[in-house]
């Protein structure tokens, strides 16, 4: 990895003082945070990592600090930010923040077709910058943190505003900076509304539509059982079984094995501990009633398409995969496969469904009209 830039590291109130007289100075900053999803269940942000001006202070949020003057200083500032969504999502959930305004480097590069749209990729890409990968991975509530895992944290901002630059100047040549300022304008909006909660229906993993009334009894036991258990370990509901082994276990029940068949599974370094309470779980799970298990309500959107929708949905596909290629742009950035269905379904959504850049390509083809 590169060497780092110079940074303060902030632990305590009375280093405060330098970051706000920083902020106010600027109107621009480059932001990122660092979390510990992989190892708690319950997500916190462990660090803030702020670029203002030449400056950089990396923000200890698990520390003791008033940062009541913070962030309101924050919300005034133009953002530049890398794949800012769960970055927003998360201090929305910390504080209610909101930003002024944002310019997202990840958003940037998919307008252009860069391939690898990574901030790893795109920082060798354009300045022979290589970030150790493994800190994406590391355990950033650990405390005291780690010379290097603070160098690679304040590389993931030094960055950012020279790479807006050179972007900025490859969305101009090709008039596409209105349609980044369209889709960070949205990005603000859909983080504001946080992360989505748990609802009665989460645990309706991908491939449970599948299952029959047994595996899906079996599948909600288990489910709850990992829940109960992360929050337990404090740990993410990954690391006590993955959802394949959740499934996989539901499938055989569903397939009518006996009880012994279905529970011969092994869970890993903490089988001894965890593997009474999970077969009490599938016992539970055979002896309850399907129709007692929450029903997930008959939405529109996972009705089939009619003929006449399917037809109009195949036409606007084609528009925008022909768009797309003339664009040089991956489809998905003109309409993904949700919104073309919405689309199909009530054509006069098209406005509320996609950004208006998107709706205006679309809605100029000759078989939107027809």
């Amino acid at each position: 990895m590169n060497s780092a830039p110079h940074y303060q590291l902030i632990t305590s109130a009375a280093q405060l003082g330098p970051l706000y007289a920083a902020l106010d100075r600027v109107d621009e900053i480059a932001l990122d945070t660092e979390a510990d999803n992989l190892y708690r269940y319950r997500t916190a942000i462990c660090l803030l990592q702020i670029q203002a001006g030449r400056e950089i202070y990396l923000v200890d949020l698990l520390a003791d600090l008033p940062l009541g003057e913070l962030w309101p200083r924050l919300a005034q500032k133009h953002l530049v930010m890398h794949g800012s969504d769960y970055d927003l999502r998360l201090l929305r959930g910390l504080c209610d923040f909101r930003p002024r305004s944002l310019f997202d480097t990840m958003f940037a590069a998919q307008l252009l077709n860069i391939q690898r749209f990574g901030l790893a990729a795109l920082l060798e890409q354009f300045f022979g910058v290589q970030l150790d990968k493994d800190h994406q991975k590391a355990n950033w509530s650990r405390r005291p943190l780690e010379p290097d895992m603070l160098d690679y944290a304040a590389l993931d901002v030094h960055h950012l505003p020279a790479l807006r630059d050179k972007l900025t100047a490859e969305l101009a040549k090709l008039g596409r900076l209105d349609w980044l300022q369209q889709r960070c304008r949205w990005q603000i909006d859909v983080a504001g509304e946080g992360f989505a909660g748990p609802d009665e229906n989460s645990w309706r993993l991908g491939g449970s539509e599948k299952l029959g009334g047994r595996g899906l009894a079996v599948l909600h036991q288990l489910w709850h059982w990992r829940e109960r258990w992360a929050e337990k370990l404090d740990t993410p509901p990954f690391k006590v079984t993955g959802n394949e082994m959740l499934m996989r276990i539901a499938r055989a029940a569903d397939d009518g094995l006996p009880l012994q068949d279905v529970l011969h599974v092994h869970l890993g370094r903490r089988h001894d501990r965890l593997f009474p309470s999970m077969a009490e779980a599938v016992r539970q799970g055979f002896a309850a009633d399907p129709r007692s298990l929450p029903r997930r309500e008959r939405r529109r959107d996972f009705a089939p398409l009619t003929p006449e929708e399917l037809s109009r949905q195949d036409r606007i596909k084609a528009d925008r995969d022909r768009l797309a290629q003339g664009l040089n742009l991956d489809p998905t950035l003109i309409a993904t496969r949700s919104q073309l269905v919405q689309i199909a379904r009530q054509p006069a959504s098209i406005d509320e469904v996609l950004l208006p850049w998107q709706a205006q390509l679309l809605k100029t083809e000759p078989a939107w009209k027809t």
